[in-house]
């Protein structure tokens, strides 16, 4: 196979784990025959510094023509004024309503090695597999924005449309895993949640009768979230409850570094990024987790390439070598932490055992 992957290290920490993920990707193509072109471009802070614009056009229209785009981080101190007109989020948001990615899919299955990481009783944690799907591209993030001196207000709307196609995507998933949706919203307070609520319903009932969906409010999911995570399957929510469930579902995993996620749309194209931030004070530093991003570029071969069995290669690889200790500063709580590079070269060498004649790249 021949893909074109364009690659947006971004600001902080971004290039030095997008660096792990190519590398990995650069291993697979070798390994498994196939060829894949990467080309960076800027996006959030760098993109500003270099040339104002949190979203360059060169690097939109990049994104615009390829398979997929490898995403890092965006965002840091030295722009994270709020008064500023200007700020690297922006260029996030604008990429993914410019591409039409609707659907974030962030799976949490914690890896018995990071249970010693996790602020959460380990005996909860046994058995946990959830996917968390969040709506992207409505509610309140893109809605309506008003500021005066005395007061400010941000709009927040769903459409019956945007509402009908992120629960169908949910619903597809739940399909395959184990026919269980949990709908989260705010029924009991907001309108659009209470149409959030009558959509997903129908759609659930009318199109998916094998698929038992439940309701939660999310101050309810909130709490279940961290008291009994076992018992979630498929989690469909609106923009911004979905972005703090789930860095709030990153406690399970034991790390934000663990955590990958998935950008989707209709098509195949998709926006492959871990759920971390910039972390701009470790960043140069040597130190980041590179395994969120290397899972992420494990989705980008699975839901943009279709190369499942190479998607399986690699998360087996970071499973193995987390097996092995291979554990970073934020996962490392008894043994002295890898580095990125280290870590990375880990997943590498579990790649070799898996399939030859992939090697190591100096």
């Amino acid at each position: 196979m021949h893909a074109e992957i364009v690659v947006l290290p971004g600001d902080g920490i971004g290039p030095e784990v997008t660096a792990a993920a190519v590398e990995v990707l650069r291993a697979v193509a070798k390994g498994f025959g196939h060829c894949f072109g990467f080309h960076e471009h800027r996006i959030g802070g760098a993109a500003i510094d270099a040339i104002g614009s949190p979203l360059p056009e060169e690097t939109l229209l990049a994104c615009r023509t390829a398979d997929a785009v490898l995403l890092g981080a965006v965002g840091g101190p030295r722009w994270s004024d709020p008064g500023a007109s200007v700020r690297p989020e922006q260029g996030l948001l604008a990429l993914r309503q410019a591409l039409g990615l609707y659907a974030n899919l962030r799976p949490v299955a914690p890896h018995p090695a990071a249970l010693g990481a996790a602020p959460i009783k380990p005996h909860l944690l046994a058995g946990v597999d959830l996917l968390v799907v969040r709506e992207l591209t409505g509610g309140i993030y893109f809605g309506d924005k008003q500021r005066t001196p005395n007061d400010a207000s941000d709009l927040c709307r769903y459409s019956v449309g945007e509402v009908e196609r992120i629960v169908r995507r949910a619903c597809q998933l739940a399909r395959v895993r184990r026919g269980k949706l949990t709908s989260v919203d705010k029924a009991n307070v907001l309108e659009t949640s209470r149409l959030w609520r009558e959509v997903a319903t129908r759609v659930a009932r009318d199109e998916f009768p094998d698929v038992q969906i439940e309701h939660q409010l999310v101050d309810a999911m909130a709490m279940h979230l961290l008291a009994r995570p076992r018992e979630y399957d498929v989690i469909v929510t609106e923009n911004m409850f979905g972005d703090i469930l789930t860095d709030e579902a990153s406690m399970l995993a034991g790390s934000l570094g663990l955590l990958p996620s998935a950008s989707l749309g209709d098509g195949r194209r998709g926006l492959y990024e871990p759920i971390h931030g910039s972390a701009p004070d470790i960043a140069g530093r040597g130190i980041a987790n590179p395994y969120a991003s290397i899972l992420s570029a494990a989705l980008l071969l699975r839901h943009s390439l279709d190369l499942r069995d190479e998607a399986e290669c690699v998360e087996r690889a970071v499973a193995e070598a987390l097996h092995a200790g291979a554990l970073t500063a934020d996962l490392a709580t008894t043994t002295p932490p890898l580095s990125t590079r280290a870590a990375t070269r880990a997943v590498l060498a579990q790649l070799c055992e898996e399939r030859q004649p992939i090697v190591m790249r100096d």
